[in-house]
């Protein structure tokens, strides 16, 4: 689907005179990098562009509206749905060198340029006292212009919810090489209408996000980890029902499906709880203050094990936290034990659907014969759901091409959404018309023809249905796969 690189060689040439070599590189090695995100479906660039000023922005996009070139802004590449993938070619716009960092402790703010890693930003405020809460499972290697262009999640996010409940401002271009900002660096600001809320969460599809103002809170001086394990599946999704009904509010509380926790056992070498082998588990966090602590955690152990934990361990201690916290680092990789693929589906569904949603995945396993490990952010019901298969087999990937289909539809039956964090890009685009109906199509689309006449943004983007499993499988090690 890619363009040639031939295609844009003159536009590219006229590119590299304005900005010079430093600053536009066309060698093999780093178009090929560009070429794909944590998809692993490649689509070469004709050029990967590494600006380093506002000046360089504005020629790119302007330049790349006069020969009507695809441009596909990109960070650290970790989008699970090939948002950073440039599916038309064109130029590959990488900010991840755009990393400055600046924290006001008196305004409680933090100023971030687009690439600046998200734990970073974490870091530079606990220097503070403060705190950027949104944690995505890539904190240490994604970035937050990423995390904003699909409006990322996290573990902690019943809690304190998403990356853009902390966005108070955003600066940028608009596709036409237009600087704009959005917002202002001010805890109160009416003026206008809301765009910044458009490029949050709209897939790098509506304008270059340079720098963003993050509201910052006060970092809770204690955190509490536990772990429990259930019999199974319904028993622990119960529990977390029953912590939701009792109004207890655990910064996290991880689910973890027993096929997933048999892998990761499987990868150690060992039960998680030696007595309890295999079984479903909730991995819970609370924090605040050292009372509002000890408080939740004797209050939550009480009632996990009336809601039938078979074992439990918790630790305020960070070293001993971070070992309980191993079997959630883990499990993703651990899974490919089930197939050498997977699709890894963000739905998130409304309580009252749990027990039913796992219940689906269960019978969907059976009826495409592939596993369907499943774990997520059980407070805030989103589930990640996979399909496990090889790549080589094709009667297995026309198998999860239809379960993830029929996956969809039963989630949107139960009144869920398809994505909850991970956005469209790519791989949720063949689903993007079974959540929204015409009419919401149409709004978006005169949204994005409003600000991007000539499409040039991240064309091919959520709106273009993508089979990805139709793609190669790019076989390349990235920098958070672990061992």
């Amino acid at each position: 689907m890619a363009e040639t690189s031939a295609k844009f060689s003159g536009a590219t040439r006229a590119l590299t005179q304005a900005l010079g070599s430093a600053q536009v590189r066309t060698d093999e090695a780093a178009r090929r990098t560009a070429s794909l995100d944590n998809l692993r479906v490649s689509f070469l660039p004709a050029a990967v562009i590494f600006p380093k000023d506002a000046a360089a922005i504005a020629t790119v996009l302007r330049l790349a509206n006069q020969h009507r070139v695809p441009v596909t802004p990109r960070g650290a590449g970790s989008s699970t749905t090939g948002s950073a993938c440039p599916v038309r070619g064109g130029w590959v716009l990488d900010l991840s060198r755009w990393n400055k960092i600046r924290i006001d402790p008196l305004a409680g703010l933090a100023h971030a340029e687009a690439g600046a890693v998200t734990a970073d930003i974490d870091a530079a405020a606990a220097k503070h006292g403060l705190f950027y809460p949104p944690d995505p499972s890539s904190l240490h290697y994604c970035t937050i212009g990423g995390n904003l262009a699909l409006n990322a999640g996290g573990l902690r996010g019943a809690k304190y919810g998403v990356t853009r409940d902390y966005v108070l401002a955003l600066e940028g271009f608009l596709p036409t090489g237009e600087p704009v900002r959005w917002g202002a660096p001010l805890r109160k600001f009416a003026s206008g209408y809301n765009l910044r809320d458009l490029w949050i969460g709209g897939g790098g599809t509506l304008g270059v996000i340079t720098r963003a103002t993050l509201r910052l809170v006060p970092r809770p001086a204690a955190r509490h980890t536990l772990l429990a394990a259930f019999a199974d599946e319904g028993a622990a999704l119960r529990a977390v029902l029953a912590i939701m009904r009792a109004r207890m509010m655990p910064s996290i509380c991880e689910f973890l499906d027993r096929p997933t926790v048999v892998c990761t056992e499987r990868k150690w070498g060992r039960p998680v709880f030696p007595r309890a082998p295999g079984a479903a588990l909730l991995l819970l966090e609370v924090d605040g203050s050292a009372l509002e602590v000890a408080a939740q955690k004797k209050a939550l152990a009480k009632l996990l094990r009336q809601s039938g934990a078979q074992a439990l361990r918790d630790t305020g201690d960070p070293a001993a936290a971070e070992k309980l916290w191993q079997v959630r680092r883990t499990c993703s990789q651990a899974m490919f034990q089930l197939g050498d693929a997977k699709l890894n589906e963000d739905v998130v569904v409304p309580p009252r659907a749990y027990l039913a949603l796992l219940k689906y995945t269960r019978a969907l396993g059976r009826s495409t014969g592939l596993a369907t490990p499943t774990y997520g952010h059980a407070m805030d019901g989103n589930f990640h759901v996979h399909l496990m298969y090889h790549r080589a087999k094709a009667r297995e990937c026309r198998r999860a091409e239809l379960g993830v289909a029929a996956l969809m539809k039963k989630v949107l039956a139960l009144g869920g959404a398809i994505t909850g964090e991970h956005g469209i890009g790519l791989a949720k685009s063949p689903f993007l018309r079974l959540q929204h109906s015409p009419a919401e199509i149409s709004a978006m689309l005169a949204v994005k023809k409003a600000l991007d006449p000539r499409g040039v943004l991240n064309p091919g983007q959520i709106f273009t249905p993508v089979s990805v499993w139709q793609y190669p499988h790019v076989k390349v090690r990235l920098p958070w796969d672990k061992d």
